[in-house]
């Protein structure tokens, strides 16, 4: 017994390490983890559309062209409704010399209601698009492409930035001079002029296309914070200690160095997460973003600004407050993240 109290007293005096410290200040932010939960929802939420289990049928018409929300009342509907019933019906005539008639005819009696069109809502809980699709379905699917964008250009970003970083302020001489001088140059051209730049230069849409339009315009910021790390590690005893043992230099950077510096990376990873989610809806927004067929709150944002003009601001407005919510949530997390992993707060 003795020996377990022992034990029990050295982890009790034992100082806590630097993530353990971080957790305890998170925990003790009531608003960072109401932001942490807004952000875990919306990444299960992703992660139940990437699945099909969520908006799986966004693309269904659902509703009628230009369904407006059930919470504006019976009248908008009506009256849509009222000016479709008022254009007079004009029958199909059908084609005498149509060679498909006749199996167009027998196709269409083995489907289930002779093949009539499904039947679509007057009203949507928050309306539908020009071509009738659950707009509250839309904004969920477009989230799993923005936020997916985000993420996985973060990660492309910092890691890129930490790699280059790690090179420059390790060897430093010529490596860290060239390496420099091209950060100079990235940084010298205003960022939103850089990736469009980069995407008139690849040209081809696609979500992979924009991931690596972000990714290879965004590592500069960590780059400048990594490297700044490792020209301070990189003379302390640990690693010299490593260095008299026969360790390489990459080990050295990136199994004893790295460690100590990865918090850096984490923080700049919630950071670009968020300026990446706002770079894709303006790249959306200005047709360099997602290919037809894919939605994003981009290409949402893009198709609301012709919707604006028949009066129809429903889709606008749910791609805005989704956008508005999740990078509030995830702003305020990266900041107290931020604050957390500070070594100089006790």
């Amino acid at each position: 017994m003795s020996g377990l109290h022992a034990h029990l007293a050295h982890l009790a005096t034992t100082p806590a390490g630097l993530w353990t410290l971080a957790w305890r200040r998170l925990r003790a932010d009531r608003l960072a983890m109401a932001a942490l939960a807004v952000v875990a929802g919306w990444l299960v939420l992703i992660a139940l559309s990437g699945a099909g289990l969520v908006a799986a049928d966004w693309e269904r018409e659902a509703g009628v062209n230009y369904a407006p929300p059930s919470f504006l009342g019976a009248a908008v509907a009506d009256t849509a409704a009222a000016g479709a019933a008022a254009a007079p019906a004009v029958p199909a005539r059908a084609n005498p010399f149509d060679p498909l008639a006749g199996d167009l005819a027998v196709l269409r009696a083995a489907l289930p209601d002779g093949g009539a069109a499904p039947e679509r809502r007057p009203t949507l809980p928050f309306g539908a698009d020009k071509w009738g699709h659950d707009i509250v379905k839309k904004t969920v699917k477009g989230a799993e492409t923005s936020i997916v964008i985000g993420i996985v250009a973060a990660f492309l970003a910092v890691g890129l930035g930490t790699l280059l970083g790690a090179l420059s302020g390790y060897f430093g001489g010529i490596v860290d001079d060239l390496l420099t001088w091209l950060y100079s140059v990235f940084t010298s051209i205003p960022s939103i002029l850089m990736i469009l730049t980069v995407a008139a230069v690849l040209q081809a849409k696609g979500v992979a296309t924009i991931v690596l339009i972000l990714g290879l315009t965004g590592w500069t910021g960590p780059y400048r914070l990594i490297r700044a790390e490792y020209i301070r590690h990189k003379a302390r005893e640990y690693v010299m200690a490593a260095d008299a043992i026969g360790a390489s230099a990459w080990r050295r950077m990136f199994v004893h160095i790295f460690p100590n510096v990865s918090h850096v990376a984490l923080v700049q990873v919630s950071i670009l997460v968020v300026g990446f989610i706002k770079a894709e809806v303006i790249l959306s927004f200005l047709g360099f973003g997602v290919p037809a067929g894919v939605v994003s709150w981009g290409s949402m944002l893009n198709e609301a600004q012709n919707e604006l003009l028949l009066g129809k601001w429903w889709q606008l407005a749910a791609a805005a407050a989704a956008m508005a919510v999740l990078v509030t949530a995830f702003s305020l997390f990266a900041d107290a993240l931020r604050d957390a992993l500070d070594p100089k707060v006790k």
